[in-house]
């Protein structure tokens, strides 16, 4: 079954329905990915995002080899990608000769990185942002390369605004958004000197059910916990809408990569997304702090006018979220920290 807007659930019924939904693919996924030729390798899989995005691209084309690429820490990972057709390589990107001993696949969706707990180890967090993009662009200079990055890299901007466009010079607080910043110069820096095509796909808070925005807000909401409004404005994105626009970015890069700002359309106050969990679950808010005049914010203007509008909008996800934390379904347990204001994670 092919996404569509007029075939949304209207509540997503526990884990393996949520799945299901996130790898089903629109028409305009698979005439995109129609326009390029060959297989699609997605380094970083195991993530939050990467599982799902891969059973996307499978579905979307099943014809083709879709392979994962991480270390696998957690073995499910690989289970559930195998069952859906993707095949997975072990390999630590951190270790020079694994990538290059990778299969030398045409397209490339790169996801590794390093946020939650990144000021435990800085190091760790450059070499990861920004020394692993080095590597990869070297050893996949002939192919397309969409990299996940960050609406991070930005500076604060006014809330009354429309939010960051791609032009915007990045100046960001905290040293996980500089390394973010470190991983887009490395990949335009490779992709100036081998003419390599790509994208860098500047993503602000992808949600599903189980994490993200919506999700912290609900889950303080319905537990009375205090919701901090200081930073106190938003866009987001379902993660199947979201990961369907990197891989229809790989019939859109450009030489050299440029960047790309994936979100909602809207800018959303905090405030009034906890009102609105506030009236579903029969319980006011307890609203902590002031709204400041800035925040991180984007203006996904270039990415509609490419790809439309998300097929999942605003309401249909407070919908599917109130429903989903209200029967207690799994979280992955890792908070958004959509509210950090000084880069600090």
């Amino acid at each position: 079954m092919l996404l569509t807007r007029e075939n949304l659930p209207q509540t997503i019924a526990d884990i393996a329905a949520l799945d299901e939904l996130l790898c089903r693919p629109s028409q305009a996924l698979i005439d995109d990915l129609r326009k390029v030729d060959g297989d699609i390798m997605i380094l970083g899989v195991a993530g939050k995002m990467g599982p799902t995005l891969a059973g996307l691209a499978k579905a979307a084309a099943p014809e083709r080899r879709v392979i994962g690429v991480a270390r696998f820490s957690d073995p499910a990972v690989k289970g559930w990608l195998q069952a859906r057709g993707v095949e997975t390589i072990h390999c630590d990107l951190l270790d020079e000769a694994a990538i290059k001993a990778l299969p030398k696949i045409p397209n490339i969706v790169f996801m590794a990185g390093r946020k939650f707990g990144a000021e435990g180890d800085l190091s760790l967090t450059w070499a990861m942002n920004s020394h692993v993009p080095a590597l990869v662009a070297q050893a996949f200079a002939t192919s397309r390369i969409v990299a996940f990055s960050t609406g991070c890299v930005y500076p604060f901007v006014p809330v009354s605004g429309r939010g960051s466009a791609e032009d915007m010079a990045p100046n960001p607080p905290g040293e996980y958004a500089q390394s973010c910043v470190g991983r887009e110069r490395i990949f335009e820096y490779f992709s100036r000197k081998h003419g390599t095509p790509g994208r860098l796909f500047r993503l602000n808070y992808a949600i599903d059910m189980r994490y993200g925005v919506l999700h912290d807000i609900a889950s303080k909401v319905l537990q009375s916990k205090p919701i901090d409004v200081s930073l106190g404005h938003v866009n987001f994105i379902w993660q199947g809408d979201a990961s369907s626009q990197a891989l229809r970015c790989l019939a859109h890069c450009e030489t050299p990569t440029s960047p790309i700002n994936v979100s909602g359309h809207e800018i959303l106050a905090v405030r009034d997304l906890a009102a609105k969990f506030g009236q579903r679950f029969g319980r006011a808010p307890v609203i902590v702090g002031k709204e400041e005049p800035t925040a991180w914010l984007t203006d996904t203007s270039q990415a509609v006018k490419l790809f439309g509008l998300p097929i999942v909008d605003t309401e249909q996800l407070i919908s599917w979220t109130a429903d989903w934390v209200s029967r207690s379904m799994p979280s992955l347990g890792k908070p958004t920290k959509y509210e950090v204001r000084d880069g600090r994670y």
